[in-house]
């Protein structure tokens, strides 16, 4: 693995280099933004909050939740909190309360720093303070402040991810590991930055938050949004003439069904569009590229244990193909494990960017950690010029009559279909078979779509064994809190399903 400079604390990264008047950050809902931020203005704040913090008598090491929708002061807290070598806590508050009371007691929550929408939130007896209004003002405490000096393998902070069942699993992250994750993405670049980005998914999820400390640790500008909407998107990156656009595949699909925005907004100064934490199909990425000709777009992949490192550019130049990954990065060490060929298989990465451990789970811990190796559960396909393609999730994949199926395969074929925006393949228990796979499929705009077109579609386009014997169409797929496909409600909503209704479509 190449080296990288190593960053002494993850919340220092912004401070490097960038100058004071040098714009940080724009808050905006849309068209109009409604804060301004500079450099200058991250540091001091950053600062405050860590003088203040410490002052309140917290200690090294200590558990700091945000609760709160996206902000400039979510990233001042942030930053602020592990500054001062407090470990900071970004809570997903679209969970159930009991998932939230969950994690302040696994976390061990010493302070909830939440906004005035979600302070109701915050668990019975957990000390809390509020992100805007007389408490903010009350935590900040102006003045210098040198950042901590993390040790190699202290914790930065605790990320939780849910996964398909059970309450969420804490991903402790340190600073070394993190930084190096910044650095190898950065430098993973094939230019600089220099850009304008709009970052419009929620802060307590990896990929917005990842964003933002790269964005952060290159001098660029972030356009951050307060939540997603699809037309504020499209109208925030014309008003703001972003150059890299953000995001997750759910998002580019719903902004680029606005068709009046896109034919009278003004989106030439995009050059860059990079998209993760879920697959992208070949339509949306064509898609992609009729809506923003000039613009590259970049696939990015990640897991919140073991960072978003494994993949990168080819090095000898080479265009990276529409739906690949990239090639492995000289960062991290990846090979593929249980499949067909080295070329196939569950992804494994190595490198310092790997937890630790899941936060009090030693026996998960033990299930996904093999000799510094992170077992990712994603199934990938690596082509004769070593670039990379996600196939599925291992824990999607199910058997129908001897025969496996990767939902994500069957997906891809479907979105083919000139008429298929959007599909989901679950299974349906079934006890001749095991399994059968049912679809929900979402039509594109104005178009018609039977049940009976896409089983056809699918019959001429794949293996028998692996079409869906149920079809339900709807006008959405459901989301999560992060803004994926919902596999779990889709699962309960098609275990209703039985062979009688299948003879019935």
């Amino acid at each position: 693995m190449g080296a990288l400079p190593v960053t002494r604390n993850l919340g220092d990264l912004a401070f490097a280099g960038a100058e004071p008047t040098a714009p940080w950050a724009v808050e905006t809902d849309g068209a109009t933004a409604t804060a301004r931020l500079t450099y200058g203005d991250l540091a001091a704040e950053a600062d405050a909050v860590a003088r203040g913090l410490l002052a309140r008598g917290l200690a090294r090491g200590d558990r700091v939740a945000i609760l709160a929708e996206n902000s400039a002061r979510f990233l001042i807290a942030y930053l602020g909190t592990m500054r001062a070598g407090l470990v900071s806590v970004p809570v997903n508050w679209r969970l159930p309360a009991d998932a939230i009371a969950h994690i302040h007691r696994d976390a061990g929550v010493a302070l909830t720093l939440a906004d005035a929408g979600r302070a109701r939130m915050v668990p019975e007896g957990v000390p809390a303070l509020a992100l805007d209004g007389p408490d903010w003002e009350a935590l900040r405490d102006p003045g210098p402040f040198t950042a901590v000096e993390a040790g190699a393998a202290e914790t930065a902070n605790i990320l939780y991810t849910s996964g398909s069942t059970g309450l969420p699993k804490g991903v402790p992250l340190t600073h070394r590991g993190y930084g190096h994750a910044v650095q190898a993405a950065i430098a993973a670049l094939p230019k600089p930055w220099g850009a304008r980005a709009l970052v419009p998914a929620p802060l307590y999820h990896m990929n917005a938050l990842f964003f933002a400390k790269m964005l952060a640790a290159s001098g660029a500008q972030m356009v951050l949004m307060r939540r997603f909407e699809a037309r504020a998107y499209l109208e925030a990156a014309a008003a703001e003439r972003c150059t890299l656009l953000t995001g997750i595949p759910t998002m580019l699909t719903l902004a680029l069904r606005e068709r009046d925005l896109l034919e009278g907004l003004d989106l030439s100064s995009v050059d860059t569009v990079m998209i993760g934490s879920s697959p992208v199909t070949g339509r949306l990425a064509g898609q992609i590229a009729d809506a923003f000709p000039g613009a590259t777009l970049r696939i990015t992949y990640g897991t919140t244990e073991a960072g978003p490192t494994a993949f990168a550019p080819h090095p000898d130049g080479r265009p990276t193909p529409p739906t690949s990954l990239g090639v492995a990065s000289p960062h991290a060490e990846v090979k593929l494990v249980g499949g067909p060929s080295d070329d196939e298989g569950v992804l494994w990465v190595k490198s310092p960017v790997v937890m630790p451990g899941y936060l009090n789970l030693p026996e998960k811990s033990a299930e996904k950690l093999h000799d510094g190796w992170y077992d990712t559960g994603d199934v990938m396909r690596r082509d004769a010029e070593g670039f990379f393609y996600f196939v599925d999730r291992a824990d999607d994949m199910f058997v129908c009559g001897g025969e496996n199926i990767h939902p994500g395969e069957v997906e891809t074929r479907l979105t083919a279909h000139p008429d298929i925006a959007e599909a989901c393949v679950v299974p349906v228990a079934d006890e001749v078979k095991g399994a059968l796979p049912a679809a929900f499929v979402v039509a594109r705009p104005g178009a018609t779509l039977a049940p009976e077109t896409v089983k056809e579609h699918a019959l001429a386009t794949g293996p028998a064994y692996a079409h869906p014997r149920f079809v339900e169409v709807v006008p959405a797929l459901p989301l999560s809190g992060v803004g994926k496909v919902d596999r779990k409600a889709l699962k309960a909503r098609a275990a209703a399903f039985s062979r009688d209704r299948e003879e019935t479509q």
